[in-house]
């Protein structure tokens, strides 16, 4: 099997796997990054998102063929400016109710944040595409509103 360098969380990462292997078993199960969840495999529900190179992907149905020789940050390694007032947003709004969907949420937002300093609620819609079984939408709009005033 090839080795991988991966830049993870500003930090670099060799990893030896199938070139095909999901970046998200990469992260969990070689880097043990935990934060990323695995939801439902097919990029639908967005509970792996991360950001690779600045943007939004379903770490689920990237390889980390793909993802070699990028940026990538995980929940973890999220530590700018903008997202600090991100996660803030999120405890001041109560967001998470079970909170597993809640790391690819706030990665989302982030990115949408960080793009779209203060976009409409067409733009938060159209970003803001990851599954919550709780229902939270309500107060994630209200989260990423929040943030986006700070």
């Amino acid at each position: 099997m090839p080795n991988f360098e991966l830049r993870v969380n500003g930090g670099s990462q060799r990893v030896t796997a199938d070139p095909e292997m999901p970046l998200l078993w990469v992260l969990r199960d070689r880097l043990h990054l935990l934060g990323t969840k695995y939801g439902c495999g097919v990029g639908v529900c967005g509970a792996c998102t991360v950001h690779v190179s600045g943007r939004a992907v379903r770490a689920c149905i990237v390889t980390v063929a793909e993802a070699a020789g990028r940026e990538v940050t995980t929940i973890e390694g999220l530590r700018d400016k903008g997202s600090d007032r991100v996660k803030q947003a999120w405890l001041d709004e109560r967001v998470a109710q079970c909170g597993y969907c809640q790391p690819g949420m706030i990665m989302a937002a982030a990115a949408l944040l960080a793009e779209k300093p203060n976009p409409s609620d067409a733009e938060v819609d159209a970003a803001i595409t990851n599954v919550c079984r709780c229902g939270t939408y309500t107060r994630v709009r209200a989260a990423i509103a929040r943030a986006s005033a700070r």
